[in-house]
Parts: C-alpha cells; sequence; structure tokens
C-alpha cells in the first residue's frame, strides 16, 4: 500500500499542514513515522478517513461530531446528528422564508403609495408585526448575529490570555533554515533536526533552543516560505545550505499556547495595541544577517529539548510561545 507524505496530502486536498496535524491531535487520523524518516506519511486508510472529515465538514458536520461518528460509527447515532442538522437547517430554510415574504409584502404596500413612509409600512400592519414577533432571532443566522459571536468569543478568549510575559530573549549564535515552496515548515525543520542528529547537537549544547517564524508571510502574489533557528555553540562550524546568524536578542511580549491555537496571534497583537507601555517594533533588525522580508514575530517550541530526547511524544504535548518585538513606549 502506497503510503503518501504530508506534503502530497496537504496538496491533494487543498488544506495545510498545520490543519493536517490538528486533526492528528483531535485523533481523527494518524500518520505513520518511519524509521529515519522525518515527514509524516499517511496510508490508504488514513487518506479515505480525512476524505470523509473534509465531506461531514462541508455538510456542516462538527468536528465534535465527526469524532463520535468515527469513533463510534453506529447507525443510529449518525442518524441522530444528521437528524439534529437537518432540523437546524429547515429553522433556517423557513425563517429565509417567512423574511423573503414580510419583504415582500414592504415592497408592495410602499409600490401601492408613492406617499407611505417606511415607518409607516413597517409599523402601522399589525398582521405583519405579529408574524415578525413570532420569528426569533436563533433561527437565523445574521451578519450581525455572527460578528457579535466572534466578539464575545474573542472576548472570553482574551480574557484567558492575560497570561502575556515580558521578557528579554538573549543574545545567542543561531543556525538557520530557511525553505520557501509548499510545505515550507516541515521542509525547514526537516533540515534542522538532520543536522541536530549529525552533529549530535543535544550533547555539545544541551540547552538548545528552537524558534521558527514566516519568511515571507504568505501573500498572494508571493510563495509562502518559513526559517527555523537552533541555537548552537558560537565556533560551531556550519554546513550549507544552512546558514550562521547572530540573534541580538531583545525585548518581546510572550503568550504560550497549545498546537494550533494560532488564532492567538490576534489575541496577542490586540493586547498590544492597546497597551500604554509597549509598542511594536518592527524597526530594530534583530540578526546579522538580516532578511528585510521576514516576520519578526517568533514562535519558540517550548521544552524542546525534551521532545528531542523523546520523539514519540503526542502533539498534544507540544506547547509554543507566541513572541511580538516591544519596546517601551516614549513618554
Amino acid at each position: 500500500m502506497e503510503l503518501q507524505t504530508i506534503s502530497q496530502v496537504s496538496k491533494h486536498f487543498n488544506i495545510s499542514t498545520r490543519t493536517l496535524r490538528y486533526y492528528e491531535k483531535l485523533g481523527l487520523i494518524h500518520s505513520i513515522k518511519k524509521e529515519g524518516y522525518a515527514y509524516r506519511q499517511y496510508n490508504q486508510e488514513t487518506i479515505l478517513t480525512l476524505q470523509q472529515i473534509l465531506i461531514l465538514r462541508k455538510l456542516r458536520v462538527s468536528l465534535k461530531d465527526i469524532q463520535i461518528l468515527l469513533n463510534h460509527p453506529k447507525n443510529r447515532q449518525a442518524i441522530t446528528i444528521f437528524q439534529h442538522n437537518i432540523d437546524e437547517i429547515n429553522q433556517e430554510l423557513e425563517a429565509y422564508s417567512l423574511i423573503k415574504s414580510v419583504l415582500e409584502q414592504f415592497i408592495k404596500k410602499i409600490n401601492q403609495s408613492t406617499t407611505i413612509t417606511i415607518k409607516e409600512s413597517l409599523l402601522n400592519d399589525d398582521v405583519i408585526i405579529q408574524t415578525i414577533e413570532n420569528l426569533t432571532l436563533s433561527k437565523i443566522h445574521f451578519k450581525e448575529e455572527n460578528t457579535m459571536q466572534k466578539i464575545n468569543q474573542a472576548d472570553k478568549k482574551l480574557s484567558k490570555a492575560i497570561d502575556i510575559r515580558i521578557i528579554s530573549l538573549p543574545p545567542m549564535s543561531v543556525v538557520s533554515s530557511h525553505y520557501i515552496g509548499e510545505n515550507c515548515e516541515d521542509q525547514a525543520n526537516a533540515t534542522i533536526m538532520e543536522f541536530i542528529q549529525k552533529e549530535n547537537l543535544l550533547e555539545i549544547k544541551p540547552d538548545l533552543r528552537h524558534f521558527g517564524f514566516n519568511n515571507p508571510y504568505f501573500q498572494p502574489e508571493t510563495k509562502h516560505g518559513y526559517e527555523v533557528w537552533v541555537s548552537i555553540p558560537e565556533d560551531l562550524e556550519i554546513p550549507t545550505p544552512l546558514i550562521k546568524k547572530t540573534f541580538r536578542g531583545g525585548l518581546y511580549a510572550a503568550h504560550a499556547i497549545r498546537f494550533g491555537e494560532f488564532d492567538h496571534w490576534q489575541l496577542l497583537n490586540d493586547w498590544l495595541q492597546e497597551n500604554d507601555t509597549y509598542e511594536l517594533d518592527f524597526e530594530d533588525l534583530r540578526c546579522e544577517p538580516s532578511n528585510y522580508d521576514m516576520d519578526r514575530c517568533l514562535e519558540e517550541h517550548l521544552n524542546f529539548t525534551h521532545h528531542l530526547k523523546n520523539p514519540d511524544f503526542s502533539i498534544e504535548e507540544l506547547q509554543l510561545d507566541l513572541l511580538i518585538p516591544i519596546k517601551e513606549k516614549k513618554k
């Protein structure tokens, strides 16, 4: 049975590798790790499961319900879940139909008299008013409701994101792996992991640190790139295509997340926009050689040395520090 890499699966289904890893975290799919091979691979059974997941998502089945369907594939449970979705859709269709009918009545009343006002057409018809009052807002997904829901969700997340720390990263020498193109994050990391193993880096640098960032950040007219740094001893020789860089360190706003919570970047940015003490510092280039196209916001893989010693760790254990470069505001 032919195995496919995470890059091949990502391209075939037009979904990101991060989405695939998130589905793995939830236990919806499983990858195969062959000894001596850095990439995730998927067999045909997993690819078929992924195809089913994507179909169910397009049918508006939640990930929570998909977990139930995959882990306990009984017909009765499937019927219950699908019937619940049908009931919700029917309520929406009824609401849309009723709204369409009321709006048509408004138009008819306004066309019947050029002197009638909007207030008169909307507020003076007891039948229409009663019809509208019987229409509950919960039956329809208005744009305004969606917007407020997102705001409320962001507020809840923001209340949990107040554990933002102000830290000073020390200067350090790093080895850089940079890849532009498809599956760039995995490609850059694979090169770094090969270097770590070949140089036995964990033995000579037991406190090594791992950082990653977009370089360049995805734009419609450009390809997405990703760069990975690992701290190294200053005197270590670096083979091509890897590059040795000097990171000057500096002040950062840091927020720890579990893998998959990348929407917290926006929360961290919102926090900074409203902060009275600190502001964004993109002007100060903090590494040499510098790259003006890089996204200077870093992601640090926490407990990286522990995970190196335990390569079979669960992705649920993976935590990242989101790091935004900052400086104190001038008073």
